[in-house]
Formats: structure tokens, C-alpha cells, sequence
């Protein structure tokens, strides 16, 4: 993965389809242990917004591969008195060999890309969520010994998760089959980059119609329907998105060996069922525990580790 070294994540589209089935393959061997490697550089996470997933991941991923990590929460550092992200940047360029952030603009982790030399990694923003969906293909991967010619439907909110999914399915050979309720769509340009990068060979559909997008999918995907910075929607939400719930009934209706995705947090009750979640078709933890294995193959192939 030599091609990687100091690159950016900023978005999956960053990538083409070889060096994300790459990474995939590398997260799987370094999950089995048949691949060992050491990397001793420090690797910053930026997060303003909260995290459970993300941040232990990153850090125990970093720790296994022999570096260090340093936690920049905002409210600790100048960052939230005001100062402008290119002076953050430039001087966290010189400390660190790789930063993580997570944040609410898109455009606040370009600036940082723009100002530094050292690797940036998109570890959510508004727009995009690029780890969690690498996450999310080597589950897939994992359950049906490959993506290719497999369909993954997402049911809710055409939020992060969903633009960053249309993408990674599109790169791995992958239909893809997103439905949400009426304006709530997701980014239109990332839909049609990821029908670009599809040309035609795999199917990127988007509908309202949860029932006929769930129709014989493999993967059933679902998300939270407010997503953080959507508290005060939430209520309305819910009257809108209930058809969109995942629930035994709509689960029927997929492959009999479909399996069930969730990027928790959960709302149980609400996009998920109870049932669905903890129920034997549900993939949700192993899902979770990929997020280390890919992000680890991330930050290895970014800054060039070695092996042992």
C-alpha cells in the first residue's frame, strides 16, 4: 500500500477501487493476526463532535501499532477561543505525523489538508463518514466472502452515512439501493459520483420507497434519523420517518441470508427494532469491532508502516 503514504481521507471518492479492496484485505489479515505491523509515529484526533466509536478505535488502532495518540479536544485547546483553523494547522503540521478529525464541515477539514503536509483522515463530517463505511464493506466482505454483485440497502436518512455507503458500494462492485422520505435525499453530487464511478456496471438506486428497495438486498443498512446537530427536528422526524423503521416485517421482505447494519448509536424503537438488532441475522457488533481493523490498515498504509 505503498501508494497511500502521506495521502489524504477526506472522501472515499479519494481512493479508487483497488486501493480500497486493498485495505480491505489488509484489515482483515492484521484482524487475523496474519499481518503484523509497527508504526511509530503520533497520530492527533480533533473531534468536535462527540464520540464513542471513533475515538477508541482510532486510539486502540494506534496503540496496536506501536504509536501514540493525543486526545485535541477543543474545549482544551485554542480552537475554541477563535483561532483560525489554517494557524491550527500549520502548527499541528509540525507536531504530529497524522491528524483525525471529526467535525461538522466539510470544508474546515479541507483547509486543514491545504495547510499541512501531514496526512489528514476525515473521521466524520456532515457530509461524509469514509472510515465507518470501510468498516461497513469489510462486515459484508467478511459475511459473504465478497462485495461483488451483492446489493446493500439503506433505509432513513440521506445523512453522511448514506453519501459515504453510495460511494464504497459503487467502489467495490456493489449495488446500492438508498431509500428516504421526501427531501431528505442525500448529496446530490456525491449520487452522481458514485453513479460515475459505477458506469453502469452495478446499480445506484435511490427511492422513496422502503419495501421496493428492500426487496432481495443483502445488506439492510439503517442509521439514526436526527443525526447530531439535529436535536431540535427530532420530534418532527419521527412522524416522517416511520415507514422507514427496520423492522422484522421490512426485513422479511430481503434475502433470506441478509444481514442487519447499524453505525450506532441506536435509537432501539425507532429506525431499529429490538428485535432486529439483537436478532440473529443482525451484524451491528462485528460491524463495530471492524471499525479498529479497518482504521488500523488506514493509519498503517497513510504513514508506512513496517512489518514485524
Amino acid at each position: 500500500m505503498a501508494g497511500l503514504k502521506g495521502r489524504d481521507l477526506l472522501s472515499l471518492a479519494n481512493f479508487s477501487p483497488t486501493e480500497v479492496q486493498e485495505l480491505l484485505q489488509m484489515a482483515s489479515q492484521l484482524k487475523s493476526q496474519q499481518l503484523r505491523l509497527r508504526c511509530n509515529k503520533v497520530l492527533g484526533l480533533l473531534f468536535s463532535k462527540a464520540s464513542t466509536r471513533t475515538r477508541v478505535s482510532f486510539t486502540v488502532a494506534m496503540y496496536q501499532l506501536g504509536g501514540q495518540v493525543i486526545d485535541l479536544n477543543p474545549n482544551v485547546t485554542q480552537v475554541s477561543r477563535g483561532e483560525p483553523v489554517q494557524d491550527t494547522a500549520r502548527v499541528l503540521d509540525r507536531y504530529l505525523d497524522i491528524l483525525a478529525i471529526r467535525t461538522f464541515e466539510q470544508q474546515e477539514l479541507e483547509i486543514f489538508a491545504n495547510y499541512t503536509k501531514i496526512p489528514v483522515i476525515n473521521a466524520l463530517t456532515d457530509l461524509e463518514h469514509p472510515c465507518q463505511v470501510l468498516a461497513d464493506l469489510m462486515t459484508v466482505q467478511e459475511c459473504f466472502g465478497s462485495c461483488t454483485g451483492l446489493t446493500l440497502t439503506y433505509v432513513g436518512d440521506g445523512n453522511n452515512v448514506a453519501n459515504s455507503l453510495l460511494l464504497g458500494c459503487a467502489l467495490v462492485g456493489m449495488n446500492v439501493r438508498v431509500a428516504t422520505p421526501n427531501g431528505y435525499e442525500p448529496n446530490a453530487a456525491i449520487l452522481e459520483t458514485a453513479r460515475s464511478i459505477a458506469s453502469g456496471k452495478t446499480e445506484v438506486i435511490l427511492t422513496h420507497d422502503p419495501e421496493a428497495a428492500t426487496k432481495g438486498a443483502h445488506a439492510i443498512y439503517t442509521d439514526v434519523w436526527a443525526s447530531m446537530g439535529q436535536e431540535e427536528e427530532a420530534d418532527d422526524r419521527k412522524q416522517v420517518f416511520r415507514p422507514y423503521q427496520v423492522n422484522d416485517r421490512l426485513l422479511s421482505l430481503a434475502d433470506p441470508k441478509a444481514i442487519v447494519l447499524h453505525c450506532l448509536p441506536a435509537h432501539r424503537g425507532e429506525e431499529i427494532t429490538d428485535e432486529v438488532m439483537e436478532g440473529s441475522q443482525s451484524q451491528i457488533w462485528n460491524q463495530a469491532e471492524n471499525r479498529m481493523h479497518v482504521q488500523k490498515a488506514l493509519l498503517a498504509s497513510l504513514l508506512g508502516a513496517e512489518k514485524i
